[in-house]
């Protein structure tokens, strides 16, 4: 514990950090508090600088799977960095990592490993336009695919979160071949392909869009997604960064039963450490550079702290895990959803797997149109109050939480109590 208070640090962070903070969804300023800094962590809990307690349902946005400080994590991470934490060449490690995930994602015949989730999608996309010779990319108002120029039109995450859903220092020309649709809304996306057929190289998606909230495909969606690219020869990416192994051993394809052409991985594969990778068909991957004209490269890409994380995590994860991750969030849902009901409020309760969000809005989500008519007002309050109860959740109405194989019965029911006093807080 610090003998300085949150408070104090976030004074202290605002003279040499933008904001404060590293990334901006971490500032709390939608929720109208100042952050707390993390001091430790273990399982489902974390505490703060001041020592506080929290159930939490962050887990660093999404990688903590099996909760933080996870024994065969730390151990792995441990061994690893005591034989070196970077050598700037192959590991046999970083081989592992990518023969699991081919092992596991029957769309991936091979993997690149990069450093972050945004290095992905950057790369998909060049590899898409290079494979394909075509320029433009269709994606979906409120997904959100890294901070790369050409994602941040029309993005969600922190971007919808702040309101500005397009980055100011983005020349108008790098998003000229950038269109967009609506989520869940097909027709649109064929609309696109008739006008520019000839000119798209591919459409990337968040199969379950978890950067607005969480929107679930709408039946069809995906295998409409995956029909008009075939048609038009043109890539389809998903974005599996969030999604990748936490929706199941296949990640949101093998759920839903469909099977992309690239496939953006992050998070999980790193088990909390910083990660990326990009995989699909060899056709496909065999662009990149050194066998291929499409040049990639990263000094830290496989770091072998990181590849040992992942091989961790991923080794770890089993039928056992997703039945108890899916009985926990289940219980989490029925336990929200009958406190909505004993309050009359209209509110809507989404999940999928040990994804979730609660949208204050009386209409069911299906697009980020729907989704940005929720009360941030409302949320905001309902924040504080989960916050002061000792419950942890992202800071903004347009991020999901996520469960954990280490949260237990006792935390899910904690939670649902203190959602039931947090729901009929005024302010």
């Amino acid at each position: 514990m610090s003998s300085q208070s949150n408070s104090q640090l976030m004074a202290q962070a605002r003279e040499v950090i933008p904001g404060g903070v590293n990334s901006p969804v971490r500032a709390f300023g939608p929720v109208g508090i100042e952050p707390r800094f993390i001091d430790r962590a273990a399982g489902s809990h974390i505490w703060d600088v001041e020592g506080k307690e929290y159930i939490d349902y962050v887990g660093s946005w999404g990688p903590l799977i099996h909760g933080h400080a996870y024994p065969p994590v730390v151990e792995a991470v441990r061994q690893a960095a005591g034989r070196g934490t970077s050598f700037g060449a192959p590991t046999a490690a970083e081989v592992e990592l990518a023969q699991l995930v081919c092992e596991r994602v029957a769309s991936v015949q091979m993997v690149r490993l990069v450093n972050s989730g945004t290095e992905a999608t950057m790369t998909a996309v060049r590899l898409a336009r290079a494979f394909t010779g075509r320029s433009r990319i269709i994606k979906f108002t409120g997904g959100y695919h890294g901070h790369a120029d050409t994602f941040l039109v029309k993005a969600g995450s922190g971007a919808a979160t702040l309101g500005t859903p397009t980055s100011p220092g983005i020349p108008r020309e790098v998003v000229a071949d950038t269109l967009t649709a609506e989520f869940n809304n097909l027709e649109a996306v064929g609309r696109l392909f008739k006008i520019h057929s000839a000119q798209i190289a591919a459409v990337i998606v968040e199969p379950v869009c978890g950067n607005a909230g969480v929107i679930p495909p709408a039946d069809g969606f995906l295998q409409g997604l995956r029909d008009l690219t075939a048609q038009h020869a043109a890539v389809l990416i998903f974005d599996e960064v969030m999604t990748g192994f936490r929706l199941g051993p296949s990640g949101a394809q093998g759920l839903f039963g469909i099977n992309p052409d690239l496939t953006t991985f992050g998070k999980i594969i790193g088990g909390g450490l910083p990660i990326g990778a990009v995989g699909g068909a060899a056709e496909i991957m065999k662009q990149l550079a050194p066998v291929g004209p499409v040049y990639q490269a990263g000094t830290l890409s496989g770091n072998p702290i990181a590849v040992a994380a992942g091989l961790a995590t991923l080794r770890a994860l089993n039928e056992e895990v997703y039945t108890k991750l899916e009985s926990l969030a289940s219980r989490l849902e029925n336990g929200f959803k009958n406190n909505l009901a004993k309050l009359s409020l209209p509110f809507q309760f989404q999940r999928v797997g040990s994804m979730a969000c609660l949208f204050f809005t009386e209409q069911p989500v299906g697009n980020y149109a729907q989704a940005s008519s929720s009360d941030t007002e409302r949320f905001a309050v309902y924040f504080r109050a989960m916050l002061e109860q000792g419950i942890y959740l992202p800071p903004s109405q347009f991020e999901a939480f996520f469960i954990s194989a280490a949260h237990t019965l006792e935390d899910i029911d904690r939670t649902v109590d203190a959602n039931f006093a947090a729901l009929q807080a005024d302010g």
